[in-house]
């Protein structure tokens, strides 16, 4: 007990100090993340001790259960005679057997529930495995453990191969006809989790849908978007069908940045004042290096278009943010307009009724007034 305590105590000493280099990374611990919450992503401490204490009870509980049984089966004989009472007249299975079948299976559910987090704290978190990679163990841990109760359970009840082939046989025959979706997406889950082409914490686009992988179970897996919306998707879907997966090697993405000046600018200025803006900024990365270039004449602007690289997705959108306020105070101090959408009007004729006397226009406009707003309008203008 002492032993899991201090691993506890590490642990959390270790998500402490994670924490704060993380926070000192970003420059302030306040700011808003686009990364969604994810599942199993780090060890719950609170978690792994409930697990620990919960398998340390059922461990003593279990062995003094055996050992009374061990000890008392030859002192009393009324212990053994379970062995010789049937469930039901001529049934091979008795009522000793059933108990027996119970506690196994009872043992299996506490194992399978509180063997994981046990195994993360005292062996995988000492081999060199990545937070998605321990997860997926564990989970394959918790399979291997229903199995492994299953089979005793079958044993405790004498349960022979020879008993059930037959069933077995005409079970996988209908369920491979009727349930062979069900099954693909269970085979499916255990490739995903050893071939790992998505993992817990990955930012991936499935279809329309783009979020966080949160959680990953062996017959679906879990999407959250921005929105904190949860799509669960068959796992059939990433093994047979196409998945873009934007952090599948590493977290580096590059965000693109539209400008439009006005005709007229200067735009080796307008370039270099961007790429002064990109050097200055603490997220953008030299390696790869960012790139503007002039792309294109528009209907009112000269197209500029800005890309540069992350190194997470962390302050996505804190950066874009950013960049856009930087550019617009540069240009602004530098005098360089961004452009806006206009339109030129063009007057073929005047109408009669605009040249008529003061006196009858509404309102008491002179006909001076009237003609030199015509003018203005129609001056350098007409076709």
């Amino acid at each position: 007990h002492r032993w899991l305590l201090i691993n506890r105590r590490r642990l959390a000493m270790e998500q402490a100090r994670a924490r704060r280099e993380a926070a000192a990374a970003r420059g302030d611990a306040g700011d808003e993340s686009i990364i969604v919450d994810v599942e199993d992503q780090g060890v719950n401490v609170a978690e792994v001790r409930e697990q620990s204490m919960r398998l340390l009870r059922s461990f003593v509980f279990l062995c003094g259960v055996v050992g009374c049984w061990l000890i008392w089966d030859d002192v009393v004989p009324a212990l053994g005679i379970l062995s010789g009472i049937p469930i039901w007249p001529n049934s091979a299975w008795s009522l000793g057997d059933l108990l027996l079948a119970i506690v196994v299976f009872a043992a299996t559910t506490v194992a399978a529930r509180n063997v994981p987090g046990l195994l993360e704290l005292t062996i995988l978190r000492r081999l060199p495995f990545d937070p998605a990679a321990r997860y997926a163990w564990t989970t394959v841990s918790r399979y291997l453990i229903v199995a492994l109760g299953v089979l005793l359970g079958a044993q405790a009840l004498n349960i022979a191969w020879n008993d059930v082939q037959w069933l077995v046989a005409a079970l996988g025959v209908g369920l491979g006809f009727g349930l062979q979706e069900i099954f693909a997406n269970l085979i499916s889950g255990l490739i995903v989790l050893f071939e790992r082409p998505v993992r817990v914490g990955d930012i991936v686009t499935l279809g329309d849908t783009t979020g966080v992988v949160s959680r990953i179970r062996i017959r679906s897996t879990t999407i959250m978007d921005w929105d904190r919306k949860e799509y669960v998707v068959p796992n059939k879907d990433f093994i047979t069908g196409r998945v873009l997966n934007w952090t599948l090697t590493d977290s580096v993405n590059r965000i693109v940045l539209n400008v439009g000046v006005a005709y007229g600018s200067d735009m080796k200025r307008c370039c270099e004042l961007i790429h002064e803006i990109l050097k200055a900024h603490a997220e953008v990365l030299e390696d790869p290096s960012p790139l503007v270039t002039f792309e294109g004449f528009g209907d009112s602007t000269l197209n500029i278009v800005v890309r540069c690289y992350l190194a997470s997705f962390e302050n996505r959108l804190k950066v874009i943010h950013e960049l856009n306020c930087q550019i617009n105070d540069r240009y602004a101090k530098e005098g360089i307009e961004i452009a806006f959408p206009q339109r030129d009007l063009h007057l073929r004729s005047i109408p009669p009724e605009l040249a008529r006397p003061a006196a009858t226009l509404p309102g008491g406009r002179g006909a001076a007034a009237v003609t030199a707003d015509a003018s203005s309008w129609s001056e350098g203008d007409e076709e």
